[in-house]
């Protein structure tokens, strides 16, 4: 049994139904307007930008996220760890008139993320900066906003310093940006906190915590409401309590709910729960804000790992980043749900959100759709980590980065995040910081003499680099800045140098230690700190990364690197992209995929993969997770190697109908069943049984010369309310079976209704140009993502390929394809 990789589009039917306007962390109100339409763009700088009377006639139209840098091209001239892509300067602005009906309000702008260094202005007036690009904020437009007039918002984000990460990080507006409106007296920003002291299958007690802003003139007496909400609409729970807020001042009320019988939030079962508060005075309802939250309870423990609701689980983790190749940064959600599905179905159950906040929506879909989360605000503190530039340890790096800002703005970010993200059941743990410690990247100790150092730059101590000492201090300033906002769940960090940080009290500012690559070290640090609790928080593909997990109760769990390619952080040019992931660029699953799926997926699976016989000295222990292929295309006497990766006890492989024989899974050391057998071109087909007389199987066949081309279509009735489509193209024979080795150029008409946003086919080397209509095939599929424009309307689409077939496809809004 396969995850079929061939989907084009999941109708993103949410168990909460989120609209444009809910993103905002999952909060709905009636006063949150999306604000994305509709702004005009130029890139580069321009003096009196932010100038009301400044001519933009001549600007781009674009409606936002938008992530300017993904445009390219590419090129030798920019970072290898930034993907060889461009940064700079760019502008933006957008006109809008605020009805008569908003004199008596309070007006906001929130930003969901602005890579980088951002400065807004309305009206002409400075509103702020902020350097952070991964940070959510938000600005009072009130005093300055003309009644009934044009306003101008104006936006300047200088990403001039584009080798200032270690990765991707696209540049500009490429999260939503949101509208707000609110009487005088209003909840604040992010202002509710929901946490779950007390859980069991009979009851559970809620604390509910709601900060209220009051600019009116004078003090105010008010009511505050809390009402639960069960996923059927029954009101399960409800409090009030009354509250005096002095004017120009800010007030909070705690109160507690008590739940019977409730539906709790897990992996299996991600039940939620709408909370409601609104806010009265004197009966009149002055605002109200509806968030989703849920019910569950966490424990780590340094004997026996973790616990979710009671039941100890591990943490079957990826880490990711935050692009999307084509899309670069700009990622609409339908494109996260598809990946996260296809994680999930390989027995996915954790996200680290590496290594910086992610977009809003991103956790939402995590509460969703029941997958653990390890939120994480830094790559480095108050030094500058390494960023290659002409390929990964080529060279010399360059060190521009967020360090710049560290002193200044370092405990606003981490407050921020997690204000912005607390009441998310998804979240289990914060993350103050990714690899810090790496040895000599910069701190520094004379134990890097001797010891094991699998990740150091250099070798051995440093005496110009700042000493490790400073990572306890640091940490420790960053745990009470932390603690000050959320205590309910634990602080972590991930470390790179666990013999360097062992000899500070880095580790033990920390609730939970995660380790990177350090599986060696578990049985010896468990010994000598047997109150520490310990976990992966970085690590390989190989079976005995995941053995020091599965053999070791005391192991919380581990995250992989990674779930998906991503862009950036290459190896020297042509590659542009790092290949890491079980699903590449486009979202396509590999071989390595359906091997861990076989580890960590308690739902019986099974696939096939094939490559030449690796000869002694030439491939790895591990080729099959890297250079394998699902295909059954050689030459005739080759000898191959086929692979069959499954979780059920033993296999059988045919060979046009001929049986080659039954082999146990307890055979392979490596849990991987293999033939090595003499090609025959035909059709390979396995059976694996799975008990009880009942069996799955996978089948391969050979492809002949390219034919045609077909679109995989998995559309939902929705409407086609969530977007964009998600369209999969692939290479076939005249019988219908893919050709795994086409790279044929493909080409997309669209005829009526929608946009073309970009094409991936999930190479790491292409430099074709992402905006254009057409891109060749990888492993014979492409991806095509494709923006709706009216979603009551039919879509029409033309692919195309010298000398192929070509295909037509008319897509209804009640999601029939014809």
């Amino acid at each position: 049994m396969m995850l079929k990789n061939s989907l084009i589009y999941f109708g993103l039917c949410l168990l909460l139904s989120l609209c444009n306007i809910e993103n905002l962390t999952a909060q709905s109100r009636t006063n949150i307007i999306l604000f994305n339409d509709n702004w005009k763009f130029h890139k580069g700088d321009i003096r009196d930008a932010s100038d009301v009377r400044f001519f933009d006639d001549n600007w781009d139209n674009i409606n936002l996220p938008h992530d300017w840098s993904i445009r390219g091209p590419f090129s030798k001239q920019w970072a290898s760890a930034t993907a060889y892509l461009p940064g700079g300067i760019g502008w933006y602005r957008k006109s809008f008139t605020v009805p008569a009906g908003y004199k008596s309000k309070q007006v906001y702008i929130y930003f969901d993320g602005i890579y980088k260094n951002s400065s807004v202005w309305i009206n002409g007036h400075l509103l702020g900066f902020r350097p952070n690009g991964f940070i959510s904020f938000q600005y009072d437009l009130t005093p300055y906003l003309k009644i009934g007039q044009r306003n101008l918002i104006a936006v300047k984000v200088d990403h001039s310093q584009f080798a200032d990460s270690r990765w991707y990080t696209g540049s500009g507006i490429y999260r939503n940006v949101y509208l707000i409106t609110s009487d005088p007296l209003h909840i604040g920003q992010w202002g509710i906190q929901f946490t779950t002291p007390k859980v069991s299958a009979e009851q559970a007690e809620a604390n509910i915590a709601v900060s209220v802003i009051n600019n009116n003139n004078i003090n105010k007496h008010v009511t505050v409401h809390c009402s639960l909400i069960n996923g059927k609409g029954e009101t399960v729970s409800q409090v009030h309590a009354n509250l005096l807020v002095n004017k120009k001042d800010t007030a909070v009320s705690k109160m507690t709910l008590t739940v019977k019988d409730p539906q709790l939030w897990s992996v299996e079962h991600p039940q939620l729960y709408h909370l409601v508060v609104s806010l009265a005075v004197n009966g009149k309802q002055t605002d109200e804000l509806r968030e989703q939250v849920g019910i569950r309870s966490i424990r780590f423990d340094p004997d026996n790992g973790f616990f979710l609701n009671g039941q100890s689980m591990k943490l079957k983790g990826v880490c990711l980043h935050d692009d999307a190749g084509a899309l670069g940064v700009a990622v609409p959600e339908a494109v996260w749900y598809r990946r996260l599905k296809i994680l999930k179905a390989a027995g996915c159950n954790a996200l680290r959100m590496s290594h910086n906040p992610h977009a809003g929506y991103l956790y939402d879909l995590c509460d969703e759709l029941g997958i653990l989360v390890m939120d994480e605000a830094f790559d480095e503190w108050e030094f500058g980590k390494n960023k290659w530039i002409q390929g990964y340890n080529v060279g010399a790096p360059g060190t521009d980065g967020y360090h710049q800002y560290f002193k200044e703005w370092a405990d606003k970010d981490l407050k921020d995040m997690v204000r912005r993200d607390r009441n998310h059941p998804s979240i289990v743990m914060w993350s103050i910081g990714n690899e810090i410690d790496y040895p000599n990247d910069p701190y520094t100790d004379t134990v890097l003499n001797a010891g094991s150092n699998p990740q150091i730059y250099k070798r051995g101590y440093l005496k110009d680099h700042p000493p490790a000492s400073r990572l306890g201090e640091l940490s420790r300033q960053l745990v009470l800045v932390l603690k000050q906002y959320d205590v309910s769940r634990p602080v972590t960090a991930a470390l790179a140098g666990v013999v360097m940080s062992n000899k500070t009290t880095y580790p033990g500012n920390l609730d939970i230690v995660g380790y990177n690559y350090q599986e060696y070290r578990y049985s010896a640090d468990h010994q000598k700190y047997p109150k520490r609790v310990i976990y992966g928080s970085e690590n390989g593909m190989s079976l005995e990364a995941w053995k020091a997990v599965d053999t070791n109760k005391y192991i919380a769990g581990q995250f992989l690197w990674t779930g998906v390619d991503y862009m950036g952080e290459a190896n020297s040019w042509p590659a542009r992209s790092n290949g890491q992931g079980l699903i590449d660029l486009a979202g396509f699953p590999k071989p390595m995929y359906y091997f861990r799926q076989s580890l960590w997926s308690e739902k019986p699976m099974v696939f096939l993969s094939t490559s030449k016989i690796p000869n002694s000295t030439q491939k790895s222990k591990q080729a099959y997770l890297f250079e394998s292929l699902p295909a059954w295309n050689y030459s005739a006497g080759d000898s191959v190697r086929i692979y069959c990766f499954t979780n059920c006890k033993e296999g059988e492989l045919f060979l046009n109908g001929h049986s080659l024989g039954k082999k146990q899974l307890s055979q392979f050391a490596d849990r991987v069943i293999y033939w090595d057998v003499v090609y025959q071109p035909g059709t390979l087909m396995v059976k694996a049984y799975v008990g009880g007389g009942n069996e799955i199987n996978y089948t391969l066949k050979t492809a002949g010369v390219p034919y045609g081309l077909i679109v995989d279509t998995d559309v939902t009735p929705d409407k086609l309310q969530h977007d964009p489509l998600q369209i999969v193209i692939k290479v076939v024979d005249k019988n219908g079976v893919l050709v795994s080795n086409a790279d044929n150029l493909i080409k997309i008409k669209i005829q009526e209704n929608g946009r073309l946003l970009g094409l991936e086919s999930g190479s790491l080397t292409s430099h074709e140009d992402y905006q254009a209509d057409n891109r060749k095939a990888l492993n014979g599929k492409l991806l095509a993502y494709i923006k709706v424009v009216d979603e009551h309307r039919p879509i029409q689409l033309v692919f195309q390929s010298s000398g192929l077939k070509s295909k037509k496809i008319r897509i209804n809004a009640s999601g029939i394809v014809k």
